[in-house]
């Protein structure tokens, strides 16, 4: 079996993609800032990355951070897997990012072109939103009395554990280039997300649609951040996912 290297492997989706290469008999090292073993900042890469590359076939990175540094790390990343013969690099994206004219996602490509130019085997897989993203946001906008949404803005969030599932089948595989999107099974607006939300957690809210402006809203409001029919491969609904959030809280 293939040991491999995950990168961000104690966050939301990375250690999902950890547990189900390990389950599949792999040998699996997860990488964070301060997970030992492998506590390694990849924006300074150095000695600690190389020992944690040393003898890795397959990396798999999931690390980001919305804050900036993206572009470094990747950087750093790929200079250490190269060094260290690795063979094949599967990076997790998100839908949009040559559309949406966002930091965070300008940055996400960014990293993604360092990735194709980096002479190693790659794969990239773009996915939407998470659904506990989605429901990040929503818990934010409910603190107030009335929940201000963007105007005319929809969604595709897709669960968590089928994005690690298909991360995880490509890592094993071949290089494969850029894959398909992986999106969530509905495209829904925010106000019926927000309305899901609310009954769920048996809230009462009055919504109100905001127009906004500016190129980054335009490119969202007109769906650049949404995959195309013919890649939408997720089952799971946001229904689905509070469902099971309020079971695991023994609140249904």
């Amino acid at each position: 079996m293939t040991t491999i290297l995950v990168t961000g492997g104690t966050g939301t989706l990375g250690r999902l993609v950890a547990a189900r290469l390990r389950a599949d008999g792999h040998e699996v090292r997860v990488l964070s800032r301060h997970a030992p073993p492998y506590a390694v900042d990849l924006r300074a890469g150095g000695p600690a990355l190389d020992a944690a590359l040393a003898g890795v076939e397959t990396v798999v990175h999931c690390a980001s951070n919305p804050g900036g540094g993206d572009e470094k790390a990747a950087a750093r990343l790929i200079e250490a897997s190269r060094r260290a013969g690795v063979r094949h690099l599967a990076y997790i994206s998100i839908v949009g990012v040559d559309l949406v004219p966002y930091r965070y996602y300008r940055s996400k490509l960014a990293v993604e072109r360092r990735i194709e130019e980096s002479g190693l085997g790659w794969t990239i897989l773009r996915a939407t939103q998470f659904h506990d993203f989605v429901l990040g946001v929503l818990q934010a906008l409910a603190k107030a009395p009335v929940m201000l949404l963007p105007a005319g803005l929809s969604d595709q969030p897709v669960e968590v554990t089928e994005v690690a599932d298909r991360l995880a089948a490509l890592a094993t595989a071949p290089p494969a280039g850029r894959v398909p999107d992986l999106g969530g099974p509905e495209v829904r607006t925010l106000e019926s997300l927000a309305r899901s939300y609310l009954t769920a957690t048996d809230r009462r809210r009055a919504l109100v649609n905001i127009p906004l402006w500016g190129r980054t809203y335009r490119a969202f409001h007109e769906g650049g951040h949404l995959a195309e029919d013919e890649h939408t491969l997720g089952k799971g609904t946001f229904e689905d996912y509070l469902t099971r959030r309020a079971v695991a809280a023994g609140r249904a």
